[in-house]
Order: structure tokens, then sequence, then C-alpha cells
């Protein structure tokens, strides 16, 4: 059975950093692409961004390029957001997600399995 174990996520002040931490299991992380969405009340979920498999490319949404970075351990089976200088925009629910690929893209079209998020709030 697949399953996400989103954590990390919890409330900072305006330029704090927090670091998220998806756990999988049930299926073999290193084939494919994973990605971390956000959605934060009243908006649509966007595309915060992606590693492919091998963890060799990368890609951000420009909101977050040079604050954030994804990384991946399949050796751990586990991918992580590191998020700094974060703004009180970037408050919302993350949730990681598999690709049906090996590459990655931000269109929420291209994953098939989702986690249950993690609330990261950005606050003063």
């Amino acid at each position: 059975q697949l399953q996400f174990v989103e954590s990390g996520g919890g409330l900072v002040q305006p330029g704090g950093s927090l670091r998220l931490s998806c756990a999988a299991s049930g299926f073999t992380l290193n084939s494919y692409a994973i990605a971390w969405f956000r959605q934060a009340p009243g908006k649509e979920r966007e595309g915060v961004s992606c590693i492919s498999s091998s963890g060799g490319r990368t890609k951000y949404a420009d909101s977050v390029k040079g604050r954030f970075t994804i990384s991946r351990d399949n050796a751990k089976a586990t991918v992580y957001l590191q998020m700094n200088s974060l703004k009180s925009e970037d408050t919302g629910v993350y949730y990681c997600a598999k690709s049906l690929f090996r590459l990655c893209v931000l269109s929420s079209q291209q994953y098939d399995y989702w986690g249950q998020g993690t609330q990261v709030t950005v606050s003063s």
C-alpha cells in the first residue's frame, strides 16, 4: 500500500526556515519523480518544486526560486523541502505527490498519489 508521511510543518516567523520531509513506503521511490504542492486558504493548489527520480533534475515555481531547495535520499525513501527566507504568502498546506514518470513537471495532472499534507504558517 502506497503511503506518504509528511512532517516538518509548523508556525514560523517571516524570514525563518523550515524543513519538510516526505517519507514514502509501499513503492519504489527511486523510480518516480516527486513533487511538493501547496494550497493556501481560498486558493488553488500550486506546484512548488519537483525532483526527478534520480535527483539530477529539479524545478521550482518562480515564487520560491532561490529560497527553497528540494532533495531526495532514495536509500531512506524520503524527499525533503528546505524552505528559507519564508514569507507570509508561503502559508498553506504542503503536500508531497508521486509522479507517473521519472522526469518532473509542476503539473498536478502528472501525479497519481498524494500525501495528507502538513501545515506551514508564516506569521509574526
